[in-house]
């Protein structure tokens, strides 16, 4: 496999390049995987003006549709980064139900080069094999002075005068009363033996003036809501207008080119407090919860069994079991497992053998999956879907689409969910939507 040319450039941050970037190319087709400087979120990276792109609709059977999976595998070499959505299922479960969405369900791009920034370190990398492009992005980063960043503290006090979306202009399509009777209907059917436990979503829109672009609302996003697998996606062509706004705290699959593999889900959930005591009294309810607790080991047996499939026996791991990481809005609860994939088997057989991941779909996986499409008055889309990175060695890294807004024209999304058990509390679970969602759409109020 050939390398690619590797250049280091004198240090600038990445909200200030990608200022420069977009006055030249345009924000249509930009990719900006963001991190928020923890040892999870160390990375950076950018891609503009991408050199190829694949675009997905629809689901099995419908005009015009096709497999994205198909289109993940006959991807080229190269850096790749794009979406995959959470009814791409439906082409690897064609009997389950599944509703359509009018987002892309893929839409991937290839770029060269590309820009690496680590954040902690403070280093910035040009990373391809385009010399040409390298030298001149080369030459528009080192002209950027340090006055820049006075000016970009300039646009962020511009953007939050002008960009401000009320809490009351965002419209619930499930209200709160309607989302308590679908939680008891789902334990009723835990009770009955049915199913064990249920990921369920709410999704509330807006609609945006069209002089609101996606990266300004992203650079206010990052702003209140760093995450360390966080990220922004403009995508163009035949997904033009389509957009991802992502502050995700979730890594769905890493899979290295040496065929180790981690998958991090999230399950229990807890808010923030500025108290520092009544802070560390929620941390300490939630590692103590028996409810969390069960739901969290559930999601990791989910997983377990979707990496055997694709796993060399007796690889799998835990090396964290309901372990306990804190953002800046909500503490989680974080399971680790690791494994190691069989040598005739590729990233793209390890996103099939997960896919829709277990954090958000439920167990048993398709029986959940099934009752969420009977009881979610519209279809997911992007969310609860991935974030796709692709680099050049062929390693996969992907986060779960979470606390992430959807945009489409000038249509925007934001959903929210909760894993729904036995012991749930309809009321309680319905707070913590609250929990999970009020902080993005606050964000840009």
């Amino acid at each position: 496999m050939l390398k690619p040319i590797k250049q280091l450039c004198a240090w600038k941050n990445p909200e200030i390049v990608i200022q420069a970037l977009i006055k030249i190319w345009g924000q249509e087709g930009l990719v900006w995987l963001d991190g928020d400087g923890s040892k999870l979120g160390t990375n950076a990276i950018i891609g503009i003006d991408p050199i190829k792109q694949i675009c997905c609709r629809g689901l099995p059977n419908e005009p015009n549709s096709s497999n994205p999976f198909k289109a993940l595998r006959d991807l080229g070499p190269g850096h790749w980064c794009g979406w995959l959505s959470y009814e791409a299922g439906a082409w690897l479960e064609p009997n389950n139900p599944w509703k359509p969405h009018p987002m892309s369900t893929l839409w991937i791009a290839q770029y060269d080069p590309i820009l690496r920034f680590n954040l902690r370190k403070k280093e910035l990398l040009i990373e391809g094999f385009a010399s040409k492009r390298i030298q001149e992005i080369m030459k528009l980063i080192n002209s950027i002075s340090y006055d820049k960043e006075n000016e970009y503290n300039e646009y962020l006090i511009k953007i939050k005068e002008t960009i401000k979306i009320p809490l009351k202009a965002w419209q619930w399509k499930t209200k709160k009363k309607e989302y308590i009777t679908m939680v008891n209907y789902l334990k009723e059917l835990i009770a009955s033996g049915d199913i064990f436990q249920a990921n369920l979503t709410a999704c509330c829109s807006t609609s945006l003036p069209k002089k609101i672009s996606a990266i300004d609302l992203f650079q206010r996003l990052r702003q209140s809501c760093s995450a360390p697998f966080s990220g922004l996606i403009i995508a163009k062509g035949m997904a033009k207008g389509e957009a991802i706004l992502s502050s995700s705290p979730e890594r769905f699959l890493k899979v290295l080119p040496n065929g180790e593999i981690e998958t991090r889900p999230i399950k229990g959930t807890r808010p923030r407090n500025i108290d520092i005591v009544k802070d560390s009294d929620m941390a300490a309810r939630l590692i103590t919860s028996e409810k969390d607790r069960a739901e969290n080991i559930m999601i990791v047996d989910i997983l377990r069994n979707d990496l055997g499939k694709i796993c060399i026996p007796g690889s799998i791991t835990i090396p964290q079991l309901v372990g306990l990481e804190s953002y800046r809005h909500v503490h989680h609860l974080t399971s680790v497992i690791k494994g190691s994939l069989n040598p005739n088997k590729s990233w793209i057989d390890v996103l099939e053998a997960c896919w829709p991941g277990g954090s958000i779909s439920g167990a048993p996986k398709l029986r959940a999956c099934k009752r969420l499409y009977e009881l979610e008055p519209i279809a997911r889309g992007p969310y609860c879907g991935s974030l796709l990175h692709i680099d050049w060695n062929g390693q996969l890294d992907s986060n779960i689409l979470i606390r992430s807004l959807m945009m489409q024209g000038s249509i925007l999304d934001a959903h929210a969910g909760c894993g729904i058990v036995a012991d749930s509390s309809a009321e309680l679970e319905a707070e913590e939507l609250n929990w999970k969602l009020i902080p993005l759409i606050q964000a840009l109020a």
